[in-house]
């Protein structure tokens, strides 16, 4: 057996055929983009509960917890879409209120942007001796986007909107 080779000028990386699978996470993640925080969690499955779970961790602490309204831009994955999910969410937390993005834009969720991020330079190549090694990078990775992040500030109004339109 021949020890895996990493990425080269000009070469790929060089896997051994014999890897063997040392598991996975499912990396969820939050970002304010007033703040520029990101919280992020690994959990071992998907579904409902780790989802919940991000959710309790960020609306827990200042300043979600005694906001009038924190705005939650999600997807439509299936731990966090339809009615009995806004009821759950908003059951648990009565501050929050959901927004789904439409189906097909991604783009607009500024998550979505992080997480294309954490796919090019964080998690590629993949070739972590352990899981503990991924969620490590991971949250190394969110403390240096917070240093390098800078809060988004929506100046864009309904009169620019119905200027635009007209």
């Amino acid at each position: 057996m021949h020890p895996s080779l990493p990425t080269e000028a000009g070469k790929s990386m060089r896997v051994e055929h014999e890897y063997e699978r040392g598991g996975a996470w499912s990396y969820r993640a939050a970002l304010d983009v007033h703040r520029a925080k990101v919280f992020g969690r690994c959990e071992a499955t998907t579904g409902i509960a780790p989802f919940e779970r991000l959710v309790d961790q960020v609306m827990s602490q200042p300043p979600y917890v005694s906001a009038r309204r924190v705005f939650w831009v999600m997807d439509n994955g299936s731990s966090h879409h339809g009615k009995a999910s806004v009821r759950r969410l908003t059951q648990a937390h009565p501050r929050l209120v959901p927004v789904h993005a439409p189906v097909h834009a991604s783009w607009l969720n500024q998550i979505e942007i992080y997480f294309s991020i954490v796919q090019r330079k964080v998690l590629t190549p993949n070739d972590f001796p352990c899981l503990e090694a991924v969620a490590q990078r991971l949250a190394n990775f969110e403390r240096y986007f917070e240093s390098i992040a800078r809060p988004f500030e929506w100046k864009f109004t309904r009169t620019d909107l119905n200027a635009l339109i007209a």
